[in-house]
């Protein structure tokens, strides 16, 4: 406990990470506080609860902003959507290559577009948001409140980018990510009170091996997110002056999950698509009401099976982007390093891709399992609130942004030369040394 309390005073000592610390808090409380901002033009006292199957799933990522008819009802979904298509475009269009490597002006223009995109993809999905809103709760005309909802929510999910934006630059943690997780984060303490109330006397020795469970899953998500395969790097002899200095010999880390919790967050946003556009024709098509039915429903087979395939294929993919075995070959021959028993140049970049890819299919494979694992607490008992929090992807999005903030706040202390969060051993990640040059 003294520790802790030290390393808080440490934390807090440093001017630039109080600042980002504090500004995070800030940007989160009002992000929290526009939850609670009923649309013009609805009643809240007539808002029917429709947090059932996949729009439960959705409401706890917004901490309750679309149950509550709120102008942050769509949050941030409609941007990672709109991230997911860009990045999808990049691989496949010539033209989206080439303005991804013309460095920050690329970067620029991609960013901008994501920006045009999501407003596109937001004005689509509150047309379905607006269907799913009870009739008696809309107190005015219905076109018009189609219409001006449009406008507050894309509004509301422009806001909820810009807030992204400004914790990354300004606060500490990835902001995009911080947002969805300040709304699961929110939904915790009352699941967990309501699992265990619903629990009779007899059930308390059943809630408090839930609760074991819980503590396993969460030691088994961090360890799939701390997981590297450590590949050993050479470094030829030096002469400095009249000096023969030996070759260091270090590793290059791949993370087992490299992609972190990007695949799981896409994945989920693509998700909500089908129930919601479903929605708009599930009145007029047998079709329509059946697709949005099965895949509302996140205990189905078949929602599941969708589900997990579309982790495999996002993990490999955004794995394909954040590692680039021909930048890290390049990087090593330049510095003078090479793999023990790999010629350097392309051998080595396919040695490196070839071991990426073996570790890469159990990580996302046990990403799946995990992911999809509240449907089977679920069918064996616990309550659909605490099921969404055992294991699946409010779990994994919670343990992956605290290791990352972690890993930031640690970065701060060593470079000030403090003490790190903890007493043996260092977060993987920033604080890292990683044998290669940029």
């Amino acid at each position: 406990m003294k520790k802790f309390i030290t390393t808080i005073k440490n934390i807090f000592a440093i001017e630039d990470l109080r600042v980002r610390i504090l500004n995070t808090l800030g940007f989160l409380a009002i992000f929290r506080l526009g939850s609670y901002v009923v649309l013009p033009g609805v009643d809240p006292n007539q808002l029917a609860s429709n947090t059932a199957g996949i729009f439960g799933l959705l409401d706890t990522f917004l901490g309750g902003a679309f149950s509550n008819a709120s102008i942050f009802a769509l949050g941030i979904m409609p941007y990672i959507s709109a991230s997911i298509v860009l990045q999808l475009l990049t691989i496949a269009v010539p033209y989206f290559q080439k303005m991804q490597k013309e460095g920050e002006s690329g970067r620029k223009k991609i960013n901008q577009i994501t920006r045009v995109l999501t407003i596109v993809i937001t004005l689509a999905q509150a047309v379905g948001f607006v269907a799913t809103i009870n009739a008696e709760a809309i107190a005015i005309n219905t076109t018009l409140f189609t219409i001006t909802s449009m406008i507050v929510l894309t509004s509301g999910t422009i806001f909820c980018m810009w807030l992204g934006e400004k914790i990354t630059d300004k606060g500490i943690g990835n902001g995009i990510s911080m947002l969805i997780m300040i709304g699961i984060i929110s939904r915790f303490p009352s699941a967990i009170i309501f699992e265990a109330t619903s629990k009779q006397l007899n059930g308390l020795l059943l809630f408090i091996f839930e609760l074991v469970i819980l503590f396993f899953v969460v030691m088994s998500v961090v360890m799939l997110t701390q997981a590297v395969r450590r590949i050993p790097v050479q470094y030829a002899k030096q002469v400095g002056g009249s000096s023969l200095y030996s070759g260091q010999r270090q590793f290059i880390p791949l993370k087992v999950n490299a992609a972190g919790v990007m695949p799981i967050i896409f994945a989920q946003s693509l998700m909500f698509l089908p129930s919601m556009i479903a929605s708009i024709w599930a009145d007029t098509s047998d079709i329509a009401n059946y697709i949005g039915t099965t895949f509302a429903d996140f205990t189905s087979w078949q929602y599941n099976l969708v589900f997990g395939l579309m982790i495999l294929i996002f993990t490999y993919f955004y794995t394909a982007i954040t590692v680039n075995p021909n930048q890290i070959s390049d990087d090593l021959k330049r510095s003078g390093g090479f793999i023990p028993g790999v010629k350097p140049g392309r051998a080595t970049s396919e040695y490196i891709d070839e071991i990426l890819t073996r570790i890469t299919l159990p990580g996302a494979i046990y990403l799946a399992l995990v992911a999809i694992f509240p449907a089977l607490a679920m069918l064996l008992g616990v309550t659909r609130e605490f099921s969404q929090f055992f294991g699946g992807t409010s779990l994994i999005i919670m343990v992956g942004v605290v290791l990352d903030t972690l890993q930031q706040i640690e970065s701060y202390l060593l470079m000030r030369h403090y003490d790190g969060m903890m007493k043996s051993g260092k977060l993987r990640g920033r604080t890292e040394n990683i044998a290669m040059v940029s």
